[in-house]
């Protein structure tokens, strides 16, 4: 019998889809990775109302989605979502993947299979060493771990860099490409003509900066402290579209991928501060043989990542 590899994986959302992609460049699990994906986008469009939700309640699909009594299939489970009225929502759980010779990978998966568990944050649940590997965002390694410096962290490389090994034993291995960026915007009327918008001008700056509260850690971290001596930081108000309070305030850094709809609210796009990239973890001490197997299929020159981690 063989070796169960759990991974902690985020339970939905871009960072899961990302992890069942990459499993499906490395693995024949394309079909699995597609029904996953597809039952949570339908899911969440049910919970966000964009969906009729008139079709059987949620504890009958989520009965009709799971097949607890084969671990090869997926089984979801609910938690409450953040929206008005806190719906129950559906997400991921987990899945069995048997691995073997058919990787084409130098790899020796035989007799081992890989368990991927659902985790609300799964970078702290490495942190208690309940898994050797995991798959989270960048952006809450930043939030919880890295050093703050009065210089700035631009690159998602120097990471590792930034982590106190008193403080925990993960380390990040490599990024999955995924990448969107934490950016730098200002309303017309906030920045002056011929000026670019960019660390220098914030280095200048005198004045409100408008955040997501969640972020406040990371923006220190990524402007570094010195940057900010000057600066005071602005929160949007419950339910306020980020763009606009920043349209608002003046300055501000939020995440964008096109930039459109800050653009709708008449903002300038400035530098892009800091790459938001789902990132391959370990815990080091669990470290094992067959982890390292694990690991070495994940990993690969093959990934478009921001990220440059030996």
């Amino acid at each position: 019998m063989g070796e169960t590899i759990p991974i902690a994986v985020p339970r939905k959302g871009r960072p899961l889809e990302s992890v069942l992609d990459r499993l499906a460049s490395r693995l024949d699990i394309a079909d699995l990775a597609d029904e996953i994906s597809s039952t949570l986008r339908h899911e969440k469009a049910l919970t966000k109302g964009t969906l009729d939700a008139s079709e059987e309640n949620v504890y009958h699909r989520l009965a009709d989605y799971s097949a607890v009594d084969d671990p090869t299939e997926p089984e979801y489970t609910l938690v409450r979502d953040t929206r008005a009225g806190k719906p129950r929502r559906i997400v991921f759980d987990s899945v069995t993947i048997p691995l073997d010779d058919a990787t084409g990978l130098d790899v020796p998966t035989d007799d081992t299979e890989i368990q991927l568990v659902g985790r609300e944050e799964p970078f702290r649940s490495l942190r208690t060493h309940e898994f050797a590997l995991g798959f989270d965002s960048a952006d809450l390694v930043l939030e919880e771990v890295v050093e703050l410096r009065p210089d700035p962290l631009d690159r998602i490389a120097d990471v590792n860099a930034r982590i106190d090994p008193a403080d925990t034993d993960v380390q990040v291995v490599t990024g999955l490409g995924d990448t969107v960026y934490h950016t730098l915007m200002g309303s017309p009327e906030a920045v002056p003509s011929a000026t670019s918008l960019d660390r220098d001008f914030l280095a200048e700056y005198d004045g409100p900066l408008c955040i997501e509260p969640r972020y406040e850690r990371l923006v220190r971290a990524v402007l570094g402290t010195s940057a900010l001596e000057d600066i005071e930081f602005k929160y949007p108000a419950d339910g306020r579209e980020e763009e606009a309070a920043i349209a608002d305030t003046g300055i501000g850094v939020y995440l964008t991928v096109t930039g459109s709809t800050a653009r709708e609210h008449g903002l300038l796009l400035g530098e892009q501060l800091f790459p938001s990239e789902t990132v391959l973890l370990e815990s080091t001490p669990e470290v094992t043989t067959a982890v390292r197997d694990v690991r070495a299929l994940l990993n690969g020159g093959d990934l478009d990542t921001e990220l440059g981690v030996e």
